[in-house]
């Protein structure tokens, strides 16, 4: 272990201990990671070998350079322990590096670093935000699943913020599917918040999921962390798509960085007489596009949805392919009648008939009273 008193005769150093000093340097360091990359286009190395060479090489001043020695070794020892543990991966995905999302750079205050657990290529697939309201009808949560399985089955990412609510059934809609989701967290990603997600976020990472957050790992969940939380939903993401939100919700902030970051903003009609839907609503008389299928989202990213990206969200949890998936993906946990099926996915029923029986007969789904629900060993 490096001493807290040794700091200063250090010329060597890992590369994330150095980018964690960086990030502390004040209002200019985005400059700093800016030149970093320029630097080392190539990506930065695992280990830093003349560190005060590189502090002058990218421009930081002899007082920033004291600074950035002074801060003790055991400030960052928790924080690279944590990174140093598998299963499941750990990363720390800094401004300058190439991983870093190329739709997140372009917003107006990206986040210099992002702590990743699990699946970081993910971070360049192409993403949808789905978000709503904790607040949640039975309309907002069975619409909100269907979307999610839809618009994953059909390639895109579903990106949310792991909240209690919609947030957390658009996670689970992805996961039902087989599809692709990342949760970006207000708090550290050892302190994952709220604990009663937890079990979603660990299936999110069996799933070949990601969780993200640019709060250093065992930073504890504060109130003003969730507004900066969405701007990152957004930002990764290609538009934004609030299913249900109240005037209050913070879906609308979501938005709102949204339309500022120039992404689209899709918006779900609901009841006027729910004020859960009264923010949605005021969405769309400010110009979001209105929402009433999966293709009306799907139309805009055509494409970025390759053949392969539909491919590989077909599979399901063995690696074969779900049949008649457009059929599995509005199929859940509570019975649905072969009508209203039918007019979710607009075939006849005699044609809807033959393949329910089919996915029967492949174990996805099992008859019960008042229709037919989703196998649940699935």
């Amino acid at each position: 272990m490096v001493q807290a008193n040794d700091v200063y005769k250090r010329t060597v150093m890992s590369k994330y201990e150095f980018l964690l000093r960086i990030s502390m340097l004040g209002h200019k360091r985005i400059r700093y990671f800016e030149k970093i990359g320029l630097y080392f286009s190539a990506g930065l190395p695992n280990k830093i070998n003349n560190v005060p060479l590189l502090l002058e090489k990218i421009g930081v001043c002899k007082t920033l350079q004291s600074r950035f020695f002074a801060i003790s070794y055991l400030h960052f020892e928790p924080i690279l322990d944590w990174l140093a543990t598998a299963n499941p991966a750990k990363h720390l995905i800094a401004y300058c590096d190439s991983d870093y999302p190329t739709l997140l750079k372009q917003i107006s205050s990206p986040p210099l670093l992002l702590f990743v657990m699990g699946n970081k290529q993910l971070l360049h697939s192409p993403q949808i935000a789905m978000v709503g309201s904790r607040e949640f009808s039975e309309y907002g949560a069975q619409w909100g699943r269907y979307f999610a399985s839809e618009l994953a089955i059909n390639g895109l990412t579903v990106t949310s913020g792991l909240a209690l609510g919609l947030d957390a059934i658009c996670h689970r809609g992805a996961l039902e599917v087989s599809g692709n989701t990342i949760a970006v967290l207000g708090s550290g990603l050892a302190e994952i918040t709220p604990r009663a997600n937890l079990r979603l976020a660990n299936d999110i990472l069996a799933q070949n999921g990601a969780l993200i957050s640019e709060f250093s790992p065992f930073e504890k969940a504060r109130a003003v962390y969730f507004p900066r939380r969405n701007r990152i939903i957004s930002g990764l993401s290609l538009g934004t798509f609030v299913l249900e939100a109240s005037e209050q919700s913070g879906s609308l902030i979501t938005a709102r960085y949204a339309l500022e970051q120039n992404r689209d903003v899709f918006a779900l009609p609901g009841d006027i007489d729910n004020p859960n839907s009264h923010g949605s609503h005021y969405l769309i008389q400010q110009g979001a596009y209105l929402v009433t299928k999966p293709t009306d989202i799907l139309e805009h990213y055509s494409g970025f949805l390759s053949s392969l990206n539909r491919q590989n969200n077909h599979e399901n949890k063995e690696g074969n392919t779900v049949l008649y998936p457009e059929i599995f993906a509005v199929i859940h946990h509570q019975p649905i009648a072969v009508d209203t099926i039918a007019t979710l996915v607009d075939l006849p029923i005699p044609e809807l008939t033959i393949k329910l029986l089919d996915m029967e007969i492949a174990g996805l789904i099992i008859t019960v009273t008042g229709g037919y629900i989703r196998n649940r060993t699935i």
